[in-house]
């Protein structure tokens, strides 16, 4: 569902245009609702519900199976390891495309300390927490971070904003760019939430006298457009008062606060689908299947019986406990058991087969069982890249709606604080090259083609013609590119420069003080 409708003027009033607006996305959001809540239902009851409900509200009355509820958090955990793994740096800044050849090496290595400094940020942050709490939203489509500048100690706080508060609307281009976040807060917490909030008046009032309720404010980030420059507007209001506590204009690349990010989604759609939606007839199938077997359970254990209606047995008093004597007529057959009807093995044949689709819609099953024997790097490396290639489109809308922002996030507030001074070359500005895991698998599949190339060349025409075809100091810094080699162990083209012109002399001088052919080594 795609709503085209005219962004919001500055000029009016601007709380009631956005109210409108955050009406829209409400009502396009609630054609989502009972998907949703599906997915929650049986895969994560301890998330707060989409809809109204109290406290310590017991919502696991639907789950008789615990695969769907193991096998999201173990989705969430491998996908983190994988994309943005703890105490290891997922990506890194390096020199654009732009940039003169010539000067990419020196780019590089000054890039190389500012990442350094970035990822030892994010690492002393709470961003593994949040990231995690952000791919269980992920696993039913659509997860989202709030990144916001943080204090002397953690210039940088990660909050996973739940679904059940998150409100979404795309703009002309089809890309996210209104955001809502409805928040309920008391109305003496706001000035903390917000410092820069301006109570009104009657609310004002209120808390002079005591009277300390909660308020339902809705928390709006969104895109201006027309401008050269990036730029963002964030509108603190409440939606029935039309007040607006907070508004402030934000420009510059990364400047959006909220980094909204979706597994896939269908054409014209804003809502991400994740794969639990995929696995809700399986996950449903299987936990209908485990009710039955422990209804059938039930019977075999205190069993059911048959009896004759002889008017001495009572059947409203009849008790099977041990060592009762239950009176019976003469020749009556008493009370006769009966055998369950129900057959486990076909029921185990069932729960087999669904636990396993569960398993493998949930990617749970690329990195095999931790109670069999450990593998080796080289069949972790294989199915990290079989990972890779089965997700291989959710893995690029990830890096462009996940991890590039992030890093560009990250890298605005830290650049706003004055921590960091990005190196640029004719006012031009660097790019975000991702080094996850998975990142690293898909680059190994450009070092297998060059490998096969390599040899290929060599069992036909020999080792002579690769010398003649392969340069040699090339291919070598293309493979070191490849593996994610740092730039500082890299010798720069003056460096290298200066190597060769010592061999030469060495050589000349070994030589008698003769240059050899060529010129150099």
């Amino acid at each position: 569902m795609i709503i085209n409708e005219p962004l919001p003027d500055t000029s009016g009033n601007e709380a009631e245009v956005l109210g409108n607006r955050f009406r829209r996305a409400k009502t396009i959001k609630d054609l989502w609702l009972p998907k949703f809540e599906e997915c929650y239902e049986y895969s994560m009851p301890q998330r707060e519900s989409l809809y109204a409900q109290t406290q310590a509200q017991v919502r696991t009355d639907k789950i008789f199976d615990e695969t769907a509820v193991v096998g999201v958090q173990e989705f969430a955990s491998r996908l983190q390891s994988g994309l943005v793994p703890n105490y290891a740096r997922w990506a890194e800044l390096v020199a654009g495309s732009e940039i003169p050849k010539e000067q990419t090496s020196e780019v590089d290595k000054a890039l190389e300390e500012v990442t350094n400094y970035i990822f030892e940020i994010i690492q002393n942050s709470n961003f593994a927490q949040e990231s995690h709490e952000a791919f269980l939203d992920l696993a039913v489509g659509t997860g989202c971070l709030q990144i916001t500048e943080g204090d002397a100690v953690n210039p940088i706080m990660f909050t996973a904003v739940p679904l059940s508060q998150l409100y979404l609307d795309i703009g002309p281009d089809d890309k996210i760019d209104h955001i809502f976040r409805e928040r309920s807060l008391r109305a003496s917490n706001i000035k903390v939430a917000y410092p820069k909030a301006k109570i009104p008046a009657e609310l004002q009032r209120k808390l002079d006298t005591g009277k300390d309720e909660h308020i339902t404010l809705v928390d709006c980030t969104y895109r201006l457009y027309g401008s050269l420059d990036e730029e963002h507007q964030r509108v603190v209001f409440d939606p029935k008062t039309k007040d607006i506590f907070f508004k402030e204009k934000f420009s510059g690349v990364g400047s959006g606060q909220y980094v909204a990010f979706r597994w896939s989604k269908a054409a014209g759609e804003v809502y991400g689908r994740g794969p639990l939606m995929n696995a809700m007839p399986a996950i449903k199938t299987c936990n209908l299947t485990v009710q039955m077997v422990l209804e059938n359970a039930q019977m075999a254990i205190s069993g059911f019986y048959t009896m004759e209606d002889d008017g001495v047995v009572n059947p409203d008093t009849v008790q099977i406990l041990p060592g009762t004597i239950i009176p019976v007529a003469p020749g009556s057959n008493g009370l006769r058991p009966v055998a369950p009807a129900g057959d486990f093995n076909v029921s185990q044949l069932i729960l087999s087969d669904m636990r396993m689709n569960i398993r493998k819609a949930l990617y749970n099953d690329m990195l095999g069982n931790p109670d069999k024997t450990p593998m080796s790097a080289t069949e972790v490396a294989q199915r990290m890249a079989d990972l890779s290639r089965q997700i291989g489109a959710s893995f690029g809308r990830l890096q462009a709606e996940f991890v590039n922002p992030v890093l560009r996030r990250v890298v605005y507030i830290l650049k706003k604080q004055g921590r960091i001074n990005l190196p640029t070359v004719n006012g031009r500005e660097v790019k975000v090259r991702s080094t996850s895991p998975l990142a690293a698998a898909q680059a190994q599949q450009d070092i297998v083609v060059f490998d096969r190339f390599v040899e290929l060349v060599q069992g036909r025409f020999g080792p002579q013609l690769v010398n003649l075809l392969v340069k040699s100091e090339d291919a070598a810094k293309y493979l070191a590119d490849k593996f994610g080699v740092p730039e500082r162990l890299l010798r720069s083209d003056k460096e290298r420069a200066d190597l060769v012109a010592q061999l030469t002399q060495m050589q000349g001088a070994m030589n008698g003080g003769e240059t050899p052919p060529g010129g150099g080594a």
